[in-house]
């Protein structure tokens, strides 16, 4: 049986009059990849955000690991530690080299030594195609290869879970594919992943789970073929409709 790495309750999330989430429950197990699907505002991103406690809940339950977390009760930059994030913009250091970006974190938080940090961010790098790349600015890449140094520069924390953050959206189309190629490996090996993104072929192949979220509620929870090909809900076939 493997284990419940997150596990939401009735979540619960507004901004000012703005109910963004109502009563969300979710599960995502050990090694599951779960993409959130969606138009536009219907809560997915807010959701992710509330995962690794960039947004604070107002109600409801976020337990992470078995441990149910709350601001009051644990450091959240531990928390963040185990539950990596991606976003669709990359906030990359400029100022510092690719290599430098991926090292920062695990040595002023974790406090590894340089030379470690080092070894393992060429690892990471060659891991996300980019080892030539090591010594070279973020102005000098591309936007696929800033997102992959994003991916590298989050996986250097050796998080148990990996958030993404519609992580295609900002690409070029021709950029997409280096991106997804390598969330798929990432997915290949095992990690536990839940990804808002709108690149349906995506869910469709990579995907243990697709949630479908509308107006701030998760309306359909299925495997991709149940999800594409058979949607129970009216409201999920209407959407998947509008984009396929």
């Amino acid at each position: 049986m493997s284990q419940e790495m997150i596990k939401v309750e009735k979540l619960n999330k507004s901004f000012g009059n703005l109910h963004v989430l109502k009563d969300v429950d979710m599960s995502v197990k050990e090694s599951d990849v779960v993409c959130l699907i969606g138009a536009s505002g219907s809560g997915k991103s807010t959701l992710l955000r509330c995962l690794n406690f960039l947004e604070i809940k107002d109600n409801g339950k976020i337990i992470i690991e078995g441990d149910e977390v709350n601001k009051e009760s644990h450091d959240l930059n531990d928390i963040r530690t185990k539950v990596g994030m991606v976003f669709q913009h990359f906030y990359l250091f400029p100022h510092k080299t690719v290599i430098e970006n991926v090292m920062e974190a695990p040595v002023h938080v974790k406090k590894i030594s340089k030379k470690q940090a080092r070894e393992e961010a060429l690892i990471l790098l060659k891991k996300v195609g980019l080892a030539d790349k090591e010594n070279v600015y973020p102005s000098k890449l591309s936007g696929g290869q800033k997102q992959r140094v994003a991916i590298a520069r989050a996986l250097a924390m050796k998080p148990d879970i990996m958030l993404f953050d519609e992580p295609t959206s900002a690409l070029d189309p021709e950029l997409v594919g280096e991106v997804l190629s390598t969330m798929k490996e990432l997915a290949e090996e095992g990690m536990t992943m839940v990804v808002v993104t709108h690149e349906m072929g995506f869910a469709r192949e990579v995907a243990d789970w697709v949630v479908y979220m509308h107006d701030g509620k998760i309306v359909e929870v299925g495997h991709p073929e149940d999800i594409f090909q058979n949607p129970k809900e009216t409201r999920t076939k209407e959407f998947l409709d509008s984009v396929l």
